[in-house]
């Protein structure tokens, strides 16, 4: 199922042409992806109280295929491509209307209170997928 996340782009997003500024696409998928997992019933701030697990990027692959500008209204659309134990991996894009903008593979991993490799509790697995 696809998670749909509206934005505006302020002037804070641009450069000096207008145009959003290539490293806010990755804010805006990272707002995106916080907003799924809320969406999904996952409190965050919970899972690493009690479960001491977090979400971290592990690789990212994007594709910055239009611009844009000051002032558009944006989608970011996020699905799941692939799950494991404790991999998540997700196809996230950025539209204006029907025009896809930007497009980001992005793969989350579990870590522990150590910052190591932690398996998805089942009850999250089944949440997210």
């Amino acid at each position: 199922m696809t998670h749909r996340f509206p934005l505006r782009v302020y002037y804070e997003d641009t450069d000096l042409a207008g145009i959003v500024y290539y490293a806010n696409y990755l804010k805006f998928i990272e707002r995106a992806r916080t907003e799924w997992v809320r969406a999904k019933g996952v409190d965050q701030v919970k899972l690493k109280a009690e479960a001491g697990i977090v979400f971290a990027v592990r690789h990212l692959e994007a594709d910055y295929l239009h611009p844009a500008h000051f002032d558009d209204e944006l989608t970011v659309e996020t699905r799941v491509e692939a799950m494991t134990g404790a991999r998540l991996t997700l196809r996230q894009e950025v539209l204006r209307g029907g025009e896809r903008l930007f497009s980001a593979l992005v793969t989350l991993v579990a870590l522990n209170e150590t910052g190591h490799p932690a398996r998805l509790p089942a009850i999250i697995r089944h949440s997210l997928h």
